[in-house]
């Protein structure tokens, strides 16, 4: 425990007592004494969070019933967890899951998800970013869970991108309309572009050696773009629902 606490930054040395009395009271110290209180806790539920299990370990069912637990608790206090070891604020936690809205195509719904990630773009522009790399991973997963896809080793953004699109049929190659060829391989860019700012200048994954200095102007970019994306992505699975041929886009 008290190298778990420490890898997480929080303040002091270990207090005295058994394991609960040493918790409790280093988490208020945390919460009174450290800069940035949420991400120590981000960093702490870190390992329970992103430890992967499959259906055949024997701690399998308990490790993912321990995520959900936790999720829970964080929504209760209007928080989410991002992965990566960071805890974020209301600007991160949707109105009802984005599994459920995607399956659903509800696009105004998918609309207020982007509302809510610009509404704090000049006050928490990295914030911002995050929100709308996490919902454009959310419609991947989502996709990808009813196509009945394997996952790919890594679930961040570009390699679930990159299997989404593949399996519908956006291939610049096969389109013979040259200007669509250009902005069909633009929105490939996009969608790295919003990852990789994500994972360099977001909350997400903490401050680097180089810093970005986001303004909201960049925020907004991110997440136009990434709605942009969002809806194309949307109508062509309720196209490709719609028809019985797998034909690569556009037909």
């Amino acid at each position: 425990m008290n190298s778990l606490f420490l890898y997480a930054d929080a303040p002091g040395d270990a207090p005295e007592g058994n394991k609960l009395l040493k918790a409790t009271e280093w988490l208020r110290r945390v919460n009174k004494q450290a800069d940035d209180p949420l991400r120590v806790l981000g960093k702490l539920i870190e390992n329970c969070m992103e430890v992967v299990t499959s259906a055949g370990d024997w701690n399998h069912e308990q490790s993912e019933a321990d995520k959900v637990r936790v999720q829970e608790i964080l929504a209760q206090h209007n928080l989410q967890y991002i992965r990566g070891g960071n805890v974020v604020g209301a600007l991160g936690v949707p109105s009802r899951t984005l599994d459920t809205m995607l399956r659903d195509f509800d696009f105004a719904a998918v609309d207020h998800e982007f509302e809510r990630a610009l509404g704090n773009v000049e006050s928490e522009p990295r914030e911002a970013v995050s929100a709308a790399s996490n919902i454009l991973e959310s419609l991947c997963k989502a996709y990808i869970a009813e196509m009945g896809l394997p996952l790919p080793q890594r679930q961040d953004l570009k390699p679930l991108w990159e299997l989404v699109r593949k399996d519908l049929g956006f291939d610049p190659g096969a389109i013979a309309d040259r200007d669509l060829q250009t902005i069909l391989t633009g929105l490939f860019a996009v969608v790295e572009g919003i990852g990789a700012l994500r994972t360099h200048a977001s909350s997400a994954h903490g401050s680097g050696t180089v810093q970005y200095r986001l303004e909201g102007r960049h925020a907004r970019l991110a997440i136009h773009s990434a709605h942009t994306v969002a809806i194309f992505l949307l109508e062509t699975w309720q196209k490709k629902r719609r028809s019985d041929s797998s034909a690569p886009w556009p037909r």
